[in-house]
């Protein structure tokens, strides 16, 4: 890979004096952000409510919907900020990620969903710690904790329902969606996540991130829920 200058940006109006690729690199994270937190709000945590079977857990996904919702209105407010058109945000020009393709019907698959793709979710907000586009790096500050406390929740309702007898519907939950997730990290050897690195916007290749996930999902459904996770072909 080669390597540049990598600038420290410290708010949205400096991006303006940077390079075309540059500003470019940043407009396809934010956008990426404001298009996948709104999908996955409308079509996991908002219908989960409904789902939840106590009036605690009704609550607490109230909670991840809210805070979903204000991830996509945090990065659309960046994106605004720095000149991304309405239009570009659209599910219909930006196609959201493949794991939101998944048909969300019982409380179980929920649970799983939270335990999982937001393990997926944090290893993203990770890079973004050190993001030299600050602006980028202050909005993974304020959504890391939520995105943690998202994980936990489903790791513990899981839990929960493996301890009531229910941890087969949490395996059949596991098997049909755990096989669409590492996707969720993109192609190897993207040309986009080269040029994120090489700008200093994120610090792993996909790759990295893609092991990352595995090894922690692989910990967290075997040694944690002490169930399998399916094999991938």
């Amino acid at each position: 890979m080669s390597t540049v200058a990598v600038p420290e940006v410290k708010t949205a109006a400096e991006l303006k004096t940077q390079p075309e690729e540059y500003r470019a690199a940043v407009e396809k994270i934010v956008i990426s952000h404001a298009v996948n937190e709104l999908y996955g709000a409308q079509v996991f945590d908002e219908p989960a409510i409904a789902l939840a079977p106590t009036p605690y857990a009704k609550w607490l996904t109230c909670r991840i919907a809210m805070e979903e919702y204000h991830h996509h209105v945090r990065f659309r407010a960046l994106a605004e900020e720095i000149g991304v058109p309405a239009e570009r945000m659209d599910p219909k020009v930006k196609k959201p990620l493949s794991i939101f393709s998944f048909e969300l019907k019982t409380w179980p698959e929920f649970c799983v969903i939270k335990a999982i793709a937001d393990y997926a979710e944090i290893l993203q907000v990770e890079d973004l710690l050190h993001c030299s586009f600050h602006p980028l790096r202050n909005l993974g500050r304020v959504t890391m904790p939520e995105e943690k406390f998202h994980a936990k929740f489903g790791k513990d309702f899981c839990l929960e329902l493996i301890q009531a007898g229910q941890g087969g519907a949490v395996q059949d939950a596991i098997d049909r969606y755990f096989p669409i997730t590492p996707a969720f990290f993109g192609a190897s050897n993207s040309k986009n996540n080269e040029t994120y690195r090489r700008f200093g916007l994120k610090q792993r290749t996909n790759e990295e991130m893609r092991a990352d996930f595995m090894q922690r999902v692989t910990e967290l459904v075997e040694n944690d829920f002490g169930l399998k996770l399916p094999t991938l072909h």
